[in-house]
């Protein structure tokens, strides 16, 4: 069916990952063919290939997806980095922009990379400094059409136990109250809206280096919608 868009997805195992998994289900517009290092959870009904292999060898996975579109979902924290920055930007930068170049090398059309609010290369803290320096990377890359999605504290059932994030799920109804004007772009927002949003970029056509923040991430999750 030529309007079927294939997505190849690195990072399928996260929340986000497995938020745009199940919005696939049963959908006629998208077949997402995910690249990972082991095997992916599906949910029931997923009808989708997992193409398992080492990240050193991600980049002939990501040719063999035959996809259009490359959604990098990829992260790790700064706790099961085990708090040592090379291993946290050989995920969060360098893996992210090999799995770039390779979607440059065969062809690709688009990325939908997802990074977070207050992404900024020049910022003090060092997480949201890498996610600024690998915006700035992506750029560079050469892909067509470049769509950067800087979400804030995410909303949604995770694998892994994360403390500190719970407790913000449970504070974020009053704190999103209290973001207004520029601090709108940190506001919480449900995993299943920005997978929503990831779909509805994916038909988007026109070339250039695009940034979602809050509000446009929950236009864009509306255009996203099954047809």
């Amino acid at each position: 069916m030529s309007d079927v868009t294939r997505i190849a997805l690195v990072g399928a195992s996260g929340l986000i990952g497995q938020s745009l998994i199940r919005l696939a289900v049963g959908r006629r517009d998208i077949r997402i063919i995910a690249v990972a290092r082991r095997e992916v959870p599906l949910p029931p009904g997923a009808r989708m290939e997992v193409l398992v292999a080492d990240p050193a060898n991600w980049a002939d996975a990501i040719a063999a997806t035959n996809a259009s579109v490359l959604v990098s979902a990829l992260g790790t924290t700064w706790r099961k980095s085990g708090k040592d920055e090379a291993a946290f930007r050989s995920v969060d930068q360098d893996l992210v922009l090999a799995c770039a170049r390779a979607a440059k090398a065969c062809g690709m059309r688009q990325m939908i990379a997802v990074s977070s609010a207050g992404a900024d290369a020049g910022a003090k803290n060092f997480y949201l400094r890498v996610k600024g320096e690998v915006e700035q990377q992506l750029g560079k890359v050469g892909l067509p059409r470049l769509d950067v999605i800087r979400p804030g504290l995410l909303r949604g059932p995770r694998a892994e136990l994360r403390p500190a994030e719970r407790f913000g799920m449970v504070l974020s109804p009053l704190a999103d109250l209290l973001m207004q004007g520029k601090y709108r772009k940190y506001r919480s927002v449900k995993a299943d809206v920005v997978a929503r949003a990831i779909v509805g970029l994916t038909r988007e056509k026109a070339a250039g280096r695009f940034v979602f923040e809050h509000d446009a991430i929950l236009r864009a999750a509306r255009r996203g919608e099954a047809a």
